[in-house]
């Protein structure tokens, strides 16, 4: 017997349905797509490391608080659309119903271990639908590089030749203009520190990330873990502060897989 309805799917699954569904995922595999940041953490050149001051402490006060002084994008974080747009969306603006969303991979590891300038191009997209059928509306859509095991070494991650040009994956432009206008994305995300390759962003050109965010889309940048999530089937939670205005923030992202 077919359901018609999410409210009848969810009715089936018995009298408190979000528990019982919370019980289902409770059983999957849970993974944590975000690292651990610090004030060595890597980030963009432009930017000062993060500090932290003791306010409070448990000696003189009975409890700790601290002073965090950092960028927006400092570790795992996410980008919405004002980060290069000023008339489009600023953090608080993302809905929630964009922080929960079916989970792409789209796996380039491979290739990238053979050529570290690699860009996704369509047929690695192409090869995804192939495999597992289109990529589903609201989708978050990861790039696996495997970029993520070189953290938190900032030289390994930049990837610098002689000549100081940075050898990193990237996204192209034709990919991104699918995944958000073909099959209406709703985020992207990377284990890089930019969304460009390292052959653009060594002469400034961060144009696939304008990109992104023009599309009134949100990414997340420093991803981890990416290598434990299956390519198709996983549900990508995203999760930051509600902070009025913000540019950027770090996030915590995880993933909630079937096993």
């Amino acid at each position: 017997m077919g359901f018609t309805s999410a409210t009848e799917i969810l009715a089936s699954l018995g009298a408190n349905p979000f528990w019982t569904l919370h019980e289902i995922l409770r059983r999957g595999k849970w993974i944590d797509l975000s690292h651990t940041a610090d004030e060595s953490s890597p980030l963009w050149s432009g930017f000062t490391k993060m500090s932290r001051t003791a306010l409070f402490n448990l000696d003189e006060h009975g409890f700790q608080a601290h002073v965090f002084t950092h960028v927006g994008q400092w570790g795992t974080h996410v980008d919405p659309p004002s980060h290069f747009h000023g008339g489009l969306r600023t953090l608080d603006q993302l809905t929630v119903e964009e922080q929960l969303l079916p989970l792409v991979v789209i796996d380039v590891h491979e290739k990238v271990l053979a050529n570290p300038d690699y860009t996704v191009s369509m047929d690695d997209v192409r090869d995804w639908e192939l495999r597992n059928g289109a990529i589903p509306r609201g989708a978050f859509v990861a790039l696996r590089t495997d970029w993520s095991k070189r953290w938190p070494d900032h030289a390994s991650m930049l990837n610098r030749d002689a000549e100081g040009i940075s050898h990193t994956p990237g996204w192209s432009s034709e990919v991104i203009d699918y995944l958000f206008d073909a099959r209406d994305a709703a985020a992207c995300g990377h284990e890089t520190l930019d969304t460009d390759p390292g052959s653009a962003t060594s002469r400034s050109d961060f144009s696939l990330e304008g990109l992104v965010l023009s599309k009134d889309r949100y990414q997340i940048e420093l991803l981890a873990n990416l290598s434990e999530v299956p390519e198709a089937g996983a549900l990508a939670v995203v999760a930051f502060p509600k902070v009025g205005g913000a540019t950027g923030f770090p996030a915590r992202v995880f993933a909630i897989a079937p096993v």
